[in-house]
């Protein structure tokens, strides 16, 4: 019994399966490589479809199958459009200033502490502050995606109430 989904390539995208398992996918915002390894999963790349499938009935072993389905759409969406999450600083007294130096975020003056706070920047992830408002883009989704929850993480309000100390730097939208 074979267990297999298909994705369909978008246009603009191409897709290239190397020796070592590993898929690279470009498109015009930039490429991704990435080793999909499992030994009871294979990916097969058609002219514009992507099969992956395993022959195990093991419900671990079908449960891959979807998540390189995903984590390959995930990818080509990347490539295509990119991802981007915006963050919103929120403060209620001291004004909190943030700046990106290098491959860290910097916080500084959080709950009017001398303190720096630090976060990290993932793989080719750019980080944009405007004003109160802080603009994580690039094509990996996971890089996207950690580099926010660093930033969300480095601000987080410890040993107080947080009904009452609200501050710190929030997700609020993902394109």
């Amino acid at each position: 019994m074979v267990y297999e989904q298909k994705f369909s390539i978008p246009e603009g995208v191409s897709i290239e399966k190397g020796e070592d398992s590993s898929i690279t996918i470009s498109g015009e915002k930039g490429r991704i490589d990435r080793a999909f390894i499992h030994p009871h999963a294979n990916i097969n790349i058609a002219s514009d479809v992507v099969t992956v499938k395993t022959d195990s009935k093991r419900n671990k072993d079908r449960a891959v199958v979807g998540t390189w389905i995903s984590h390959i759409s995930n990818m080509s969406k990347g490539v295509k459009d990119g991802f981007v999450y915006k963050l919103k600083i929120v403060y209620t007294h001291f004004p909190v200033t943030v700046s990106v130096s290098g491959s860290n975020v910097e916080i500084k003056n959080f709950l009017g502490g001398r303190g720096i706070m630090s976060a990290d920047i993932i793989g080719n992830t750019k980080v944009e502050v405007k004003k109160d408002d802080v603009v994580v883009s690039g094509i990996s989704k996971e890089d996207v995606g950690q580099t926010a929850a660093n930033i969300e993480r480095a601000c987080k309000v410890k040993g107080k109430d947080r009904r009452v100390f609200q501050d710190g730097i929030y997700l609020v939208d993902k394109e």
